[in-house]
């Protein structure tokens, strides 16, 4: 239980983090660019490794694929509906939005896989990746919503002390789950972030840097696949 709460922090602590930095300064559209990009690259690896090989070799394609189409359908299809009420504006709910549909499903896959001793490649993408998240989404939420600090720090703050818990929740009822809901946890996990990465986070990362951004990407991507 103990370190499943250690490794649930561990996802937490670097998106307040993130949060308290876009609150409190604009940072370089490079740095910004670099991080978001770093960040992906650490998911991609996660994604390979923690998430969908698992699934997909214990209980097969089908459950495994239809999985993460549902995981990568229901952030296609919330993304669209902020993007069609709040128009260019809407990256930070986006953001935001990510955070709960990917981080919710990978924090329950991190504490179901630390019973095997798993997840420290999990837990280091999924950090990698809050941060730019958080970052990028508190800028854009003050800048072009107007958002108050103290309401911005809120809303995340609650998302982080829900990935905490889910992250505990998981570990304690591991023994209890079956392997094939927690195939299929780790499934819709993989399929949200894939949709995060590509209609948010990369998309955003490249505005922001332009070409060389694919150079952070595989950094982070290396970085991730060489700890695992």
């Amino acid at each position: 239980m103990s370190t499943a709460l250690l490794y649930g922090l561990g996802t937490a602590v670097p998106l307040l983090i993130g949060v308290a930095v876009g609150l409190r300064w604009t940072l370089p559209k490079a740095v910004l660019a670099a991080m978001m990009a770093f960040g992906a690259g650490t998911m991609i690896a996660a994604i390979s490794e923690e998430l969908f090989a698992p699934a997909f070799h214990r209980d097969g394609a089908l459950l495994a694929g239809t999985a993460l189409f549902a995981g990568a359908g229901i952030y296609v299809v919330a993304n669209h509906l902020i993007e069609n009420k709040l128009g260019p504006a809407a990256i930070g709910w986006a953001l935001l939005l990510g955070t709960v549909l990917d981080g919710v499903p990978e924090n329950l896959a991190l504490g179901v896989s630390l019973s095997g001793g798993a997840g420290l490649v999990l837990v280091v993408a999924i950090a990698a990746g809050n941060v730019p998240e958080a970052v990028s989404g508190a800028v854009l939420m003050r800048e072009q919503h107007g958002f108050e600090a103290g309401r911005t720090f809120a809303l995340w703050a609650v998302t982080a002390a829900v990935l905490v818990a889910v992250t505990v929740l998981g570990n304690a009822y591991a023994d209890s789950v079956s392997t094939t809901a927690i195939s299929a946890v780790q499934a819709f996990a993989g399929g949200a972030t894939i949709a995060v990465l590509a209609d948010s986070l990369i998309p955003e990362a490249y505005r922001e840097g332009g070409w060389w951004v694919g150079m952070a990407t595989a950094a982070g991507f290396f970085v991730a696949f060489a700890i695992g």
